[in-house]
């Protein structure tokens, strides 16, 4: 059974933060909140935990986990380079529901890069996803609280049952703000595409977002 951690959203206790980071480490799931929707973190040096997200969403190996990492000095552990548009909406949107796609660093685990050797990362505002990177001291997942295809939940009373019972940590801060999922941008492409309209309106968006199902 799956323990719950019942965390404040604005003032996170680091005691729980720290149960949370040590379960990361050893190789948990832990579900929290994040700036729009539960996900589900994981790990990213840990592939057992990897593989067991993927299992556990149903997630094919065509869609890689996007992460969130903890501070900018991680990017030099994660991706080969920031092409000056990247900094220029780091500058602008981080922390914030903002992922970059960017070239991956070799040896992170397939199920995070997409091909062509691509990482989508962002830095979380939110005060509990963003202190469990920092706690963990290294990225975590940043895929959503739901089985692939279905809603993304934005309280944990509307999580699947199979997601809940399948995590071992939930950290429960009552509901998330919800709304679309992040969007999502490849800057390796001048200019940069967005893939995903999403939570942060760029002026590039091809079209008004969707209910998030990542």
């Amino acid at each position: 059974m799956s323990k719950v951690i019942t965390i404040d959203s604005a003032n996170p206790s680091p005691v729980g933060l720290a149960q949370a980071a040590e379960a990361l480490a050893g190789g948990a799931l832990v579900l929290c909140p994040t700036e729009t929707l539960y996900g589900i973190a994981a790990d990213v040096d840990n592939p057992a935990a990897i593989e067991r997200l993927a299992g556990l969403k149903g997630r094919g190996e065509a869609k890689p986990f996007g992460l969130i990492i903890p501070h900018l000095s991680a990017l030099d552990q994660l991706v080969r380079e920031v092409p000056p548009s990247a900094q220029a909406l780091m500058e602008r949107h981080w922390p914030g529901p903002l992922t970059l796609v960017l070239l991956a660093q070799p040896g992170l685990h397939p199920r995070l890069v997409s091909d062509p050797g691509k990482v989508g990362l962002r830095l979380s505002p939110h005060p509990v996803a963003g202190a469990l990177a920092r706690a963990l001291g290294r990225a975590i997942t940043a895929t959503s609280a739901n089985p692939a295809g279905a809603p993304a939940p934005a309280r944990v009373e509307d999580i699947d049952p199979a997601i809940a019972a399948g995590v071992d940590i939930i950290l429960d801060a009552g509901p998330c703000a919800g709304g679309p999922a992040s969007t999502v941008v490849d800057c390796t492409s001048d200019p940069p595409e967005v893939l995903r309209p999403g939570a942060v309106k760029l002026a590039s968006d091809p079209a008004d977002p969707a209910p998030a199902k990542n």
